[in-house]
């Protein structure tokens, strides 16, 4: 069924109800925020164009090794300082429209909130003191210990949960997650745009694609294809 007004629902018999959730898993790069935040990164460094054409093509899932992907990226930023990560926070980082007035609704119907990423600590921890969030999952940049302390090294640190947050560890940190609370997978609401996103989405009891990637959205159980996260309160009431 489609909505002229830039809502898709597929498969889905309204109306849903927040109250029938107990999760909700956001995605966080150009779904509860504005950027890409590697991108943004990349842009200190003089290699926006070069990092964002490997994102665009990991996004799209034409690059099917995200791991790997992201390791070239991260490579990229080699010399970027702490400095520069602080101002892409304070000057282009931004939640999306309805970013905050979802996560609250679902909250105040007693929903945990969890936070998935194959992006950073740096933006994730913040992000998560922001909005409240409850649990989050995202990768260490490694930084220049000695003489050049504050310049990242080109590599990712290593986590107890393994090395990097790819779409396979979003899924399994939903499952674990839903674990930890005692409820199933089908009580979970998983939110992203890009193709490292579907296994998640694919796990939830209901996915939801935000300005996605064509891929992404033709899999999701709602498509917001216009408008802020908080348009989908006009499908999922309290």
């Amino acid at each position: 069924m489609s909505n002229p007004t830039g809502l898709t629902l597929r498969g889905v018999t309204l109306p849903l109800r927040l109250a029938d959730f107990k999760l909700i898993a956001f995605d966080m790069d150009s779904t509860l925020i504005n950027i890409e935040c590697v991108d943004e990164i990349a842009d200190a460094a003089g290699r926006k164009a070069e990092v964002a054409a490997i994102t665009e093509a990991a996004m799209r899932g034409e690059i099917t090794d995200y791991k790997d992907s992201l390791r070239r990226r991260v490579a990229l930023l080699r010399g970027v300082t702490v400095a520069h990560m602080e101002q892409v926070y304070t000057e282009r980082l931004q939640l999306n429209p309805g970013a905050e007035a979802l996560v609250t609704a679902c909250k105040a119907a007693g929903m945990k909130v969890l936070l998935v990423s194959g992006g950073f600590t740096f933006f994730t921890d913040r992000i998560r003191d922001r909005l409240g969030i409850d649990f989050t999952r995202s990768n260490v940049l490694e930084i220049e210990p000695g003489a050049n302390s504050g310049q990242l090294t080109g590599r990712m640190v290593d986590q107890p949960w393994g090395d990097i947050c790819d779409g396979a560890e979003k899924r399994k940190m939903l499952l674990e997650t839903c674990a930890q609370l005692g409820i199933s997978p089908s009580q979970a609401i998983a939110m992203g745009d890009g193709a490292n996103d579907l296994p998640m989405m694919g796990a939830a009891g209901l996915s939801v694609a935000y300005h996605a990637k064509p891929a992404v959205r033709e899999k999701a159980t709602v498509a917001i294809d216009s408008g802020g996260l908080d348009r989908l309160l006009e499908v999922a009431l309290p």
